[in-house]
């Protein structure tokens, strides 16, 4: 039985640390992207930069996800 390269790169790649296997993962996923995935994915990217940045200055204050939940039954009348 012969050892493609593919094989050769997984074997390697799978006893790498778990943050390079990630990475690994993220490189190959995106490079499988249509050129319209990448400007969507690179626009996120920015969004995201953007938000940081705001919570990072203070400009905005997050709110924990079960007070926002709570708020979105509260107004839609739900019982829970």
């Amino acid at each position: 039985m012969s050892t493609t390269v593919a094989d050769e790169i997984l074997s390697r790649a799978l006893k790498q640390p778990d943050t390079d296997r990630a990475r690994i993962a993220e490189v190959l996923i995106a490079s499988l992207d249509a050129p319209a995935d990448r400007e969507i994915d690179r626009a996120w990217q920015i969004e995201i930069g953007k938000r940081l940045r705001e919570i990072d200055s203070g400009a905005v204050k997050c709110v924990a996800w079960e007070e926002v939940r709570d708020r979105l039954y509260r107004n839609a009348n739900v019982q829970r």
